[in-house]
């Protein structure tokens, strides 16, 4: 079927008659984009499950519901927005406006606070599925960078 050929039977919902101008316009856009950030970007939010995050209900206990804050950044996030004013990082390096740094750096504030929030979460659905489990040992690294439970025994 060439474009402008109408098929028989005439489709009748909207989606068919939109395709061809929606994929016109993303050629367009493609095509604009000149910065790998911005393709990375684009390509991220045209995926296929990109959006899937917002049709999670948020149910606070399971630490899945959003404040007004997180809400912003994430969509300034998934826009390629400006996040922050430049600065440097406690670990030295320099934090550009869009801060991706903070999603690498060790020394990011609310890292361990992250791992271990996630670390509750999967415990406690493990817990209310009755499955046993054990969680690891809070401050696990010594100064000397060994494990306390001696499985390190190189530092």
């Amino acid at each position: 079927m060439k474009f402008g050929d109408v098929p028989d039977p005439v489709p009748t919902k909207q989606p068919f008659w939109d395709r061809p101008g929606v994929l016109d316009d993303k050629a367009r856009v493609e095509a604009s984009i000149t910065s790998a950030h911005h393709r990375a970007s684009l390509l991220a939010a045209t995926s296929q499950h990109s959006g899937d995050w917002l049709f999670a209900l948020p149910i606070a206990s399971c630490g899945l519901r959003l404040d007004d804050e997180a809400v912003r950044f994430a969509v300034r996030l998934r826009l390629g927005l400006d996040l922050y004013i430049p600065h440097h990082c406690h670990c030295g390096s320099e934090v550009d406006a869009r801060g991706l740094h903070s999603f690498v750096c060790r020394r990011a504030p609310g890292r361990s606070a992250r791992h271990h929030a996630l670390n509750d979460l999967v415990a406690r659905s493990f817990a209310s599925a009755g499955f046993p489990f054990t969680k690891e040992p809070m401050e696990l690294f010594r100064t000397d960078r060994k494990r306390p439970d001696g499985v390190t025994l190189v530092p």
